[in-house]
């Protein structure tokens, strides 16, 4: 199942996996890639030689194309000159000003795609240069900073790249979510929330469950809420005891939220999480992992199963397949 899309970045079909920070694993990205898919690691929040480190892993286990994210409200020098380093080939960006990230990536032999919320800033990413677009839709779960749905968001990107190949992101979780982006002229989905669930995914138990039985009512999209670690970045959650908790309190601001400063869990090496931390609860997370921030996207309600994420890429390129062909 191949197209402009595949074709420019050398995968075999157009599923793209999302990079969501602290649980999309190498071993999550590496399978994604060995599938056809193009896996995308999340690496902006690790040091130069964590960068270094996580690309060499996943480098171990694939052979086949693979990006990594860097955002743009911690725009890294080091981190950049690090992908340099270690022959990444392909760089996403999102969030903030690109700076000169673009010319320079694209110089290093780079292919960059960029995560655009309105079709004018698709535009001004492709005069940077951009080879892909990445429209996020309002729907997406984790940080998501336009208000445009997808469905509306999707066709006007397209119209306004031109041959640029456009990667439809936002409530996709399955074939169905594919035809329709490919039938709205984009080349590609990117697709997270359904990659939870995949077994090379680390996700905690408690999350995991937590978006087994979601619905696609169980998410809101808050604009300060998660906050703490990076301020004014709207984001998409499952609604929890945290969530309710705040808006029964007149959804304060920060400083006055009900249980601020309340450590609710701990990583593996022993710091505190508190309440209203922005932090993915990763596996190895101990502690009330409910009132962390479960990231999800409104496609969580097509989320029953724990598979392979070989399985899931099989199952959402067949289920397409039944319904468009190209």
């Amino acid at each position: 199942m191949t197209n402009a899309f595949c074709k420019r970045f050398g995968t075999s079909n157009p599923v793209v996996l999302a990079p969501v920070g602290g649980v999309s694993s190498p071993e999550l990205v590496a399978a994604v890639s060995n599938a056809g898919g193009l896996g995308i690691a999340p690496v902006w929040y690790l040091d130069p030689d964590g960068l270094k480190a996580e690309v060499r892993r996943i480098r171990s286990l694939t052979a086949k194309p693979f990006g990594v994210n860097l955002n743009m409200d911690f725009r890294s020098e080091a981190q950049l000159e690090a992908c340099f380093e270690e022959g990444v080939e392909i760089i996403s960006l999102f969030w903030g000003d690109t700076g000169d990230f673009v010319p320079r990536a694209k110089a290093a032999g780079c292919k960059v795609i960029i995560t655009a919320s309105t079709a004018e800033k698709a535009r001004a990413a492709v005069a940077l240069g951009a080879d892909a677009i990445c429209a996020q839709g309002y729907e997406a779960g984790g940080h998501v900073e336009g208000k445009v749905s997808t469905m509306a968001l999707v066709p006007a990107v397209v119209d306004a790249v031109g041959d640029v190949p456009v990667i439809a992101a936002g409530g996709i979780a399955d074939g169905r979510g594919l035809a329709a982006a490919l039938a709205l002229g984009a080349s590609a989905a990117w697709i997270g929330t359904r990659f939870l669930a995949a077994e090379e995914a680390p996700v905690h138990p408690t999350y995991r469950a937590q978006l087994l039985a979601a619905s696609e009512d169980d998410t809101d999209r808050y604009d300060d809420l998660y906050d703490l670690s990076w301020p004014n970045a709207p984001h998409r959650a499952l609604k929890n005891t945290t969530s309710k908790m705040w808006e029964a309190a007149g959804k304060p601001a920060l400083g006055q939220r009900p249980g601020e400063g309340d450590v609710l869990a701990h990583r593996q090496d022993g710091s505190g999480i508190v309440r209203y931390t922005s932090a993915s609860p990763n596996a190895v997370f101990a502690g009330d992992i409910e009132g962390l921030s479960m990231w999800s996207g409104q496609g969580v309600g097509l989320v029953t199963k724990v598979q392979p994420a070989a399985e899931i890429v099989a199952e959402i390129i067949d289920q397409a397949r039944k319904i468009v062909t190209f």
